[in-house]
């Protein structure tokens, strides 16, 4: 159900029209331009924060250092820049150029944080900034690369390989169990409502601030319990002159490792031997079954791939309004055959200032279309497994492709007969899975917002905000094979799945900031309302089953959240610093008794350098901080789940109707009661800064205990409609600490050298899983595998961390040092056979790394430059199912005919049969990966003083360290079964601007 709330839109909007038109007295202003460059190098900085001092008009150079702003004659402007000593001018002309020098004020830069903008060295909160000159180079196609390994307790873990890939985000561990873990991602203020960022072309962005505290995420109460990542976009600058940038690319993938198995000489001779031995079933027609080729399965379906990366953006001020527009293109290979992402994105920023200043409109555009051929993602568990002694091709009624067909089907003599029925069971040709499959899909994606800043002319301390967003998502997506596919022959209609999906994300926020010095006094205070609709719409057509048309089947949802909020920021004698801010967030996914949350947050903060007994020492800066809030969670969960409602059943349940089948519907599972899931946050932190900034950093101790957990729990057959139920139950708790460090070793005229380094321990627990004490609850199951049906290995329980492997505890032969099959450590005390006994397993290690850390470093001489960007992740276990699975005798042979190659791992266990909950297969997956090493050249005259840029050759994936015996031990989930390989890319760039 909607909330009431278009009348107070209605009045809030009417309010802002009255006063925008009360407009008193113009105080006549100058505009002002120059150029800011550094000191010693004479070269223009960008991005240097230009503010009229006392009041909050201000401005950013552009990449050439160059700036115009609009202030009163005999104002002060306060330029200051990261790595530089702030610098006050008086405005005495229209011309103001001036010069900066580094020094100790480095940490003072505006971040962006909710509703606003704040200093650094000012900020109360945990709370991270990430600028474009820090970001990581080299194949970077989504964003969220760029942040990789930059900050502290922020793990981003790519899905894999493919092109076009997501990740996962996590700041500071798991926070929920079924809701989403995923942050709020806000971008030029729009909260999004998903944190795939795949249509935002990484050229456009300027740079991240990761919110990481309740005191820096409560104003954004709802969905801020995972943390917030504000992202910046590039925007026109007030600099006159016309500026095109192109930036290019062009890599090349490959795989540098592939999962190990037999060749087709090594499988032949072990399947003759197992049936010599009459091991795993493995008999004389299985020999019979062999055939002569040795194919490379893996090689057949891999590839080296050419991927190319193209941007250019013009940016300017048109009659005094800045502007910037911007295209990009991305043609991505993935090395699986068949593979691709292409991306076609458009952005525009218009920026103008009214009023001298006193009314400012921002407007934001981007849309984009995504072409992806996902190719099929089966072909690379089937490559690992398909018998290498086949052909690829054998002129089967199948496509030409080589197929496993019925015992029945076979010669007398037992070979295969590739134009009988295919084997049901039998994995799938991997050539043919790509080639016979149509696995496509096209998105296109809008992100726009209009927002209006009015500072009020009899009042201009109090400035007012309207912002209007749009985020709007439509994908079209197709899985079909055709007739002949081996894999759809037997429903005689090939595979035809296509899908529609429409999401709709609309916003409407006005708020109110009033800013006001006096004397020690510093008053910094927003109060604000927010308004958010989103609406899904999806068709699904599903022409799988002969006889169920699921043409006109239409799922649509939608929910709202309504909000008001405020924050008041008061500092004294600018050293001491206190910030509050609520939220009160009403959500229409909950009952009315528990629609609203109240989400507040109190921080403090101390500049202690700025006290007497540390003046004139090495210390610069020293700040200590202290937090406490609470945000809320309603994420990842659906829209009526507290409301009876019926929904569609699967196609297995349709009812016939002479030769037609039809649809039927059911009621869903339903809790009444359900309300938000909240994040109660505490955190002590301090900033340090000495040796002018040389050595820089910040230490941050966290403790955050999450209630009422939305989770799905079993329940009661006959209580509900369902044997599983989404409610509040259960705590959890993450405790850990941050720890940042930055060094400038060296900074010289021609060489300067600076590092980046940071660390998160993070321990997480579930502290409660029942609505009441239960001591004889062993946890909800988790974590599927391949193998089996339904077998699962992680384990939700209160007292360990979130998916623990749920295991047996392995026995070794003493003398070989090798697992002995189906012998495990009784840990019951029963006696008997423990390997039957559910009782006997135990809880061993967990998926998320314990610790993360990120290392970069930046060398430059002259107009040369060198940096890496590498990771670190500890105490991170990975259940290697791939091997579990695929890595015994038993999976050789079916007793129906077909053959599967196994991994060259079997030889470490000469497993017969799969033994899945051995906790052999959970191994230490710590790594240390090199992310991106990248070299460059740059040239500030080519031709003519107007054309500069730079030449960039990098690598990414560069390698890894690691002990795990499987392919790649960076695994979404802790479960590694068949994942896309990630591929090692070189690429060499070239940036050319022209002004």
């Amino acid at each position: 159900m909607k909330l009431p709330i278009s009348a107070l839109r209605k009045s809030l909007m009417t309010l802002l029209v009255v006063s925008l038109f009360s407009v008193g007295a113009i105080a006549q202003n100058l505009k002002v331009t120059g150029k800011v460059t550094d000191s010693k190098t004479g070269e223009g900085l960008p991005g240097v924060s230009v503010i009229v001092k006392g009041t909050t008009n201000g401005v950013a150079t552009d990449i050439y250092g160059a700036y115009s702003i609009n202030a009163p004659k005999g104002a002060t402007l306060v330029f200051s820049f990261v790595g530089y000593t702030p610098f006050d001018a008086k405005v005495g002309g229209a011309t103001l150029n001036v010069q900066l020098t580094e020094a100790a004020k480095a940490i003072d830069e505006v971040v962006v944080i909710g509703y606003g903008t704040v200093k650094k060295s000012d900020a109360t909160g945990a709370v991270q900034a990430v600028g474009s000159k820090d970001f990581n180079k080299g194949a970077i196609s989504t964003p969220q690369q760029l942040l990789s390994g930059k900050s502290a307790g922020v793990v981003i873990t790519s899905e894999g390989g493919r092109a076009g890939s997501a990740t996962k985000i996590r700041i500071r561990g798991e926070s929920s169990l079924n809701a989403s873990s995923n942050p709020l991602v806000v971008i030029d203020g729009i909260p999004m409502s998903s944190d795939d960022l795949n249509a935002v072309n990484p050229n456009d962005i300027e740079s991240f601030t990761i919110l990481k505290d309740a005191a820096s995420t409560a104003i954004y109460g709802s969905r801020a319990t995972t943390g917030v990542i504000m992202i910046t976009t590039k925007k026109g600058r007030a600099d006159s002159k016309l500026s095109v940038a192109y930036n290019g690319s062009s890599s090349i993938s490959y795989l540098p490792k592939t999962i190990d198995v037999l060749n087709g000489d090594e499988y032949r001779a072990l399947i003759k031997d197992l049936a010599a031995k009459k091991v795993a079933g493995v008999n004389d027609q299985a020999v019979k079954r062999l055939g002569s080729a040795n194919t490379d399965w893996q090689d057949e379906v891999y590839r080296t791939a050419f991927s190319t990366d193209q941007n250019i953006a013009i940016q300017g001020s048109y009659k005094g309004y800045p502007y910037r527009v911007s295209y990009g293109y991305r043609d991505e290979n993935g090395v699986l055959k068949g593979d691709n992402y292409k991306r076609n994105s458009l952005a525009v920023s218009f920026n103008p200032s009214f009023l001298n200043d006193y009314l400012k409109l921002t407007v934001n555009a981007r849309g984009s279309k995504q072409a992806i051929n996902y190719s099929e993602q089966d072909a690379v568990g089937a490559a690992i497994a398909y018998d290498p002694t086949q052909v690829i091709r054998d002129n089967s009624k199948y496509g030409g492709y080589f197929t496993w067909t019925n015992l029945s089907d076979a010669n007398a003599n037992g070979s295969n007969n590739s134009n009988g029925q295919p084997n049901p069971i039998g994995v799938s040709n991997p050539v043919s899975l790509i080639n016979q499959t149509d696995n496509t899909g096209d998105i296109y994606k809008f992100i726009g917002n209009a927002q209006v800043d009015y500072k009020f002319h009899f009042l201009p301390e109090l400035k007012a905000t309207v912002n209007a967003a749009l985020d709007y998502t439509e994908s079209h997506y197709v899985d079909n094979a055709p007739n002949d596919a081996a894999w759809t022959y037997r429903g005689g209609i090939g595979r035809i799945n296509n899908s529609n999906k429409t999401n709709r994300n609309e916003l409407f926020e006005i708020y109110l900031n009033y800013n006001k010095t006096i004397g020690n006094h510093a008053f910094d205070a927003t109060a604000g309302y927010s308004d958010q609709w989103f609406w899904y719409r999806g068709r699904d057509f599903d022409a799988s089953s002969v006889k169920v048309n699921r043409d006109n089947i239409i799922s649509k949802n939608e929910s709202y959240l309504l909000s008001f909020f405020g924050r008041l920021n008061y500092t004294f004698l600018e050293r001491y610093y206190l910030s509050a801010t609520v939220r009160a967030d009403g959500s229409s996914k909950f009952y009315s008794g528990g629609r609203w949350g109240q989400f507040p947050s109190v921080a403090v903060g101390w500049k202690i350098n700025k006290e007497e007994f540390l003046a004139n020492t090495i210390v610069n800066e020293l700040k200590l901080r202290a937090s406490w809030g609470i945000t809320g969670q309603q994420a990842g969960i659906g829209e009526y789940g507290y409301i009876p409602y019926w929904t569609i059943s699967e196609p297995s349940a349709a009812y016939q109707f002479g030769d037609k089948f039809v649809n039927t519907y059911r009621p869903a599972a339903y809790d009444e009661k359900l309300k938000w899931e909240t994040t109660t946050t505490y955190n002590i932190g301090t900033d340090f800064g000495i040796f002018n900034n040389r050595v820089s950093g910040s230490v941050d101790v966290y403790l955050r205990k999450t209630e009422d957990l939305l989770s799905e729990i079993p329940i009661a057959a006959g209580t509900n409609f369902s044997n599983y139920l989404i409610t509040n139950v259960g705590d959890m708790e993450n405790k850990g600490i941050d720890f940042s460090l930055n060094l400038r070793p060296i900074q010289q005229k021609d060489l300067n050298w600076s590092v980046s380094y940071n660390i998160n321990y993070n321990k997480n627990e579930i502290t409660k899983l029942t609505k009441f004490d239960d001591p004889n609850f062993q946890g909800i199951e988790k974590g599927g595998i391949s193998g089996g049906n339904g077998n699962q290995v992680q384990v939700l329980r209160v007292g360990s961390p979130i998916y623990s492997y749920q295991v047996f505890q392995q026995v070794y032969n003493p003398k070989t040092g090798m697992p002995i099959e189906g012998l495990y450590v009784d840990r019951t005390g029963k006696g008997g056979s423990v390997s039957a006994d559910n009782s006997n397993k135990y809880l061993y290690k967990q998926p998320n790394p314990t610790v993360s850390m990120g290392i970069s470093s930046a060398l430059q001489y002259k107009n040369w430059d060198l940096s890496f960007a590498g990771r670190v992740y500890l105490d991170n276990y990975v259940y290697n199912n791939v091997a579990s699975d695929r890595a015994t005798y038993a999976s050789v042979y079916n007793q129906s005919g077909y053959l599967n190659n196994v991994p060259t791992a079997v030889n470490k266990t000469k497993f017969s049969a799969p033994q899945y909950w051995s906790d052999f297969y959970v191994e230490n997956g710590s790594f240390f990966r090199m992310d991106n090493i990248s070299l460059g050249y740059s040239f500030n005259k080519l031709f003519t003083e107007k054309l500069s840029g730079k030449i960039t050759a990098s690598v990414n994936n560069a390698f890894v360290i690691t002990n795990y015996s499987g392919l790649d031990p960076e695994v979404s989930g802790g479960i590694d079964n068949s994942i896309y390989p990630r591929p090692r890319i070189f690429t060499l760039g070239l940036n050319i601007n022209f002004k």
